[in-house]
């Protein structure tokens, strides 16, 4: 959906030319995001910015849906891409519905289907319509604010987006409801979207790839999972830092990791089935489980050799537990807060879908460096 072929900005300075993006190439797909990273005045910003042509590119192609846009004029072309940009800038005259309606005014829309589109795009955000369209920019905090700022972006449909560090401004616990509330939009509207930001933390969470620049040239571009376990170089390497293994945890989820094969049984259940259960499937404990398939306590296989009885005199109380559609990372920080090596698994509705452990996780993530190779 955008691709940049060679695209370069020479800036004439006093001092001479300077190089500020320099034969970029790159293709996004559509319905992908694209974060691009780097160092301050690595060139990102200027790549993004020649898309919508707010700065003019010194030589090369920007291609959006394969047309080239140098056959748009500069009008027609940035009212068709969706622009987000951290300062937000919206219109302090206007309430937050008029705000959202000016896109699709200007190209011609019905006002009932743009107050339409306002609300429906309000409440993807977790914003309750009633009661933030006729307010005005100032009645709102900042992450509201920002909010609003997305979905603008988003008001007349535009098959691209441009976001400037968009969330960059927010604080940490809004930046991270903002940017779910944006994956979930996006889940459903797949926009194929350019995202400049400066933190590796949000590229991983945010980008189908990422593009990491450093003095105008693109120094990798690959899945956020490529390139946390390749690098290509030290640059690279060094850009995202020495815990990328961790980062990488954020990118599979528990689903994925999920070993099936862990015995379960009833409180009903006697100790000696547990027992060969458990030898059967060469397992240490075997998961118990209520009449609705939900897990609620453990019994280990050194207990059911050791003692008769049935599992309910003889189970430990779960104290934890993981969503299946959580990421790693989660799973990780529960086991370290309750001192395990394992969780069972649960989907959205309690029920129990298999077990994740450490060896198990340690296992998963290898798989990427198994598979790309070393370079």
């Amino acid at each position: 959906m955008i691709t940049l072929e060679n695209l370069t900005k020479v800036f004439e300075t006093p001092s001479g030319p300077i190089v500020a993006a320099d034969h970029v190439n790159m293709e996004v797909k559509e319905g992908e995001i694209c974060v691009l990273l780097g160092p301050s005045g690595c060139g990102k910003t200027t790549a993004l910015k020649m898309i919508n042509r707010l700065i003019p590119h010194t030589s090369g192609k920007v291609f959006i849906n394969g047309k080239d846009t140098d056959d748009y004029n500069d009008t027609e072309l940035r009212r068709s891409i969706g622009y987000v940009i951290q300062q937000i800038g919206l219109f302090p005259n206007m309430t937050i519905e008029e705000n959202i309606c000016v896109v699709p005014q200007l190209l011609g829309w019905d006002m009932g289907k743009a107050r339409t589109r306002a609300a429906e795009l309000l409440e993807m955000v977790a914003l309750d319509p009633a009661v933030f369209l006729k307010r005005y920019p100032k009645e709102l905090s900042g992450g509201q604010q920002q909010r609003v700022g997305v979905v603008r972006a988003l008001a007349a449909d535009p098959p691209v987006m441009l976001m400037d560090e968009p969330f960059g401004a927010i604080d940490p616990i809004n930046r991270e409801i903002i940017q779910d509330e944006f994956l979930k939009m996006q889940a459903t509207l797949r926009k194929t979207i350019m995202f400049v930001s400066h933190d590796i933390d949000e590229a991983v969470k945010m980008g189908d790839k990422v593009a990491i620049f450093r003095a105008g040239k693109l120094e990798q571009f690959d899945s956020p999972d490529d390139i946390l376990a390749h690098p290509v170089n030290d640059f690279i390497a060094d850009f995202v830092g020495t815990d990328r293994t961790l980062k990488r945890l954020r990118l599979v989820k528990v689903r994925d990791a999920v070993d099936t094969t862990v015995p379960t049984v009833s409180k009903q259940d006697t100790l000696e089935k547990a027992g060969s259960l458990m030898t059967e499937h060469d397992k240490e404990y075997a998961v118990v489980l209520d009449r609705d398939a939900r897990p609620v306590a453990y019994v280990l296989r050194g207990t059911a050799e050791a003692q008769r009885g049935s599992v309910a005199d003889h189970h430990v109380p779960l104290t934890a537990r993981a969503n299946a559609e959580a990421d790693l990372r989660t799973a990780v920080s529960e086991m370290f807060t309750h001192d395990i090596t394992w969780l069972p698994c649960v989907e959205s509705n309690g029920k129990y879908v298999g077990c994740v452990t450490q060896n198990g996780i340690t296992h998963v993530l290898g798989e990427t460096y198994r598979r790309g190779g070393e370079h």
